[in-house]
């Protein structure tokens, strides 16, 4: 996973808008089945994406087929639990855990974190996540609300009206309408002329 070599802020939300790429990120949970499929998918179109692992859910196997992939492989948290409601000390702990789990299967922490329940790192959260090596939060600009299984269609429509150069697009890999979804989705990416990479791509100089 290579990182970018420019300085970013502590809060990334998009890449830039003058470069036709997009970035589908995945909040990594649900059935490695499911999982498996989605990159499957994204592979078959020779693009790539960004995986943000809640810690608890991350195995060997998975960690192998992201990273093999040339996928990026992030942070998000070990419990998933709501890291913006917590005291410094657990929250420090929910990073720390992920990234030695992280570590501990690939050799490195991932270049990239996103804070779990929350769009946005508070001040808090962005500071110990700098301390645990993750300089910059992973954010995003467009949200496909397939959390709340909307339905294939709605979950297209949802990414396609709001998408841009230089996007950042929210996506779960558990849940069967994202993988139903997708085909569509980097169908109408394409047909726009926007080349689906991973968030270490988009934001390389």
């Amino acid at each position: 996973m290579a990182a970018t070599s420019r300085r970013l802020p502590q809060e990334v939300v998009h890449g830039s808008r003058s470069r036709p790429l997009v970035a589908l990120t995945f909040h990594g949970a649900g059935a490695p089945r499911l999982a498996e499929q989605v990159l499957t998918t994204i592979e078959r179109e020779e693009a790539h994406a960004t995986v943000l692992a809640v810690g608890t859910w991350l195995t060997p196997s998975i960690a192998d087929r992201v990273a093999g992939a040339g996928h990026d492989l992030g942070n998000h948290t070990m419990h998933h639990l709501d890291i913006s409601a917590m005291n410094a000390h657990d929250a420090d702990r929910e990073i720390r855990e992920c990234a030695a789990r992280l570590h501990h299967l690939t050799g490195s922490i991932g270049s990239w974190f996103r804070p779990s329940a929350s769009a946005h790192a508070t001040p808090l959260v962005r500071a110990l996540a700098t301390r645990a090596g993750y300089p910059t939060c992973l954010s995003y600009d467009v949200d496909s609300l397939d959390y709340t299984d909307p339905g294939a269609a709605a979950i297209t429509s949802n990414i396609l009206h709001a998408v841009q150069p230089g996007s950042i697009v929210s996506l779960h890999l558990g849940h069967p309408g994202t993988l139903t979804a997708l085909p569509r989705v980097l169908d109408g990416l394409r047909r726009r002329g926007l080349n689906t990479v991973t968030v270490s791509q988009l934001l390389a100089d």
